[in-house]
C-alpha cells in the first residue's frame, strides 16, 4: 500500500512540475512578444541562391493593409487623359502579426505594392472606377544586416507580371525612394501614416518617429 501511494505521488509531482514549466515557457513566449523581441519573420523575405529576393509567390495570401487610387507625390503627376493606378499593400502575416503587438517590423518583414490600372464604365458600373490588370508589383524588405548601407531597408521591382519564382535585384542606393521613405515615413522606412489601423498602433505604442511631420511635402 505504501509503495503503491509513493508511485502514485511521484506521478503527480511529475505532472504538476511538467505543468508548472509549460507554464514558463508559455509566459516566456507572450514576455518576448510583449518586450518587442520579435523573431525573424519566415514568412516575408526570402533570397534566392545568387542573393536576389524573390517575389512571393502568393502574397495575395498575406494581409491587406491599405488600398490608394492615384497616389503621386512632389512634382510627379498622373499622365494627361490617362486613369489614375490603384494601389494595394500586402505584408507578411508575421511580421503585421508582430506589429500589432510592438509597433515594430521585425527583420524578415517584406511588404508588396501591387499597382493595378483604373477601369471605368465595367459592366453596370457607371461612375467610379475599378480595379483592373496589374501595371507593376514593387517590394519594400527589412534585413538590417545585408541592407546595412540603406538603413535596413531595399525596394524591389518586379515589373508588370506575377510570376512564381520571379526575383530581383535592389534598388540602387541613388534611387529616390530610398530618401523619401527615409525622410517621409512614419515607422521606420515604411508609410504606416497611409494604413490607419496601423498609424494607430503605431501612436500607442509610441513607435512613431519623432521626425514625422504629417504636414510635410515632398519637393
Amino acid at each position: 500500500m505504501m509503495q503503491a501511494m509513493r508511485v502514485w505521488f511521484g506521478l503527480a509531482a511529475g505532472i504538476v512540475a511538467a505543468a508548472a514549466v509549460g507554464t514558463l515557457l508559455a509566459d516566456t513566449d507572450m514576455d518576448t512578444q510583449a518586450s518587442g523581441a520579435a523573431a525573424r519573420a519566415s514568412d516575408g523575405l526570402t533570397y534566392t541562391a545568387s542573393g536576389q529576393v524573390q517575389e512571393p509567390a502568393h502574397y495575395r495570401d498575406w494581409v491587406f493593409l491599405s488600398s490608394g487610387l492615384g497616389m503621386t507625390y512632389g512634382p510627379a503627376a498622373p499622365a494627361a487623359g490617362r486613369p489614375p493606378l490603384f494601389d494595394n499593400v500586402f505584408v507578411n502575416p508575421q511580421s503585421y502579426r508582430a506589429f500589432m503587438n510592438t509597433g515594430r517590423w521585425p527583420e524578415g518583414t517584406m511588404f508588396v505594392l501591387e499597382l493595378r490600372r483604373a477601369l471605368s464604365s465595367q459592366s453596370i458600373n457607371n461612375g467610379g472606377y475599378t480595379q483592373g490588370d496589374i501595371a507593376a508589383i514593387e517590394a519594400a524588405a527589412k534585413d538590417s544586416q545585408r541592407f546595412a548601407d540603406t538603413g535596413g531597408w531595399k525596394y524591389f521591382d518586379f515589373g508588370e507580371a506575377a510570376v512564381a519564382g520571379e526575383s530581383a535585384a535592389p534598388q540602387p542606393p541613388s534611387a529616390t525612394c530610398y530618401t523619401c521613405h527615409s525622410q517621409h515615413t512614419a515607422v521606420e522606412n515604411t508609410f504606416v501614416q497611409f494604413y490607419p489601423t496601423l498609424f494607430a498602433v503605431a501612436r500607442e505604442k509610441g513607435t512613431v518617429k519623432a521626425t514625422y511631420d504629417p504636414n510635410r511635402k515632398v519637393q
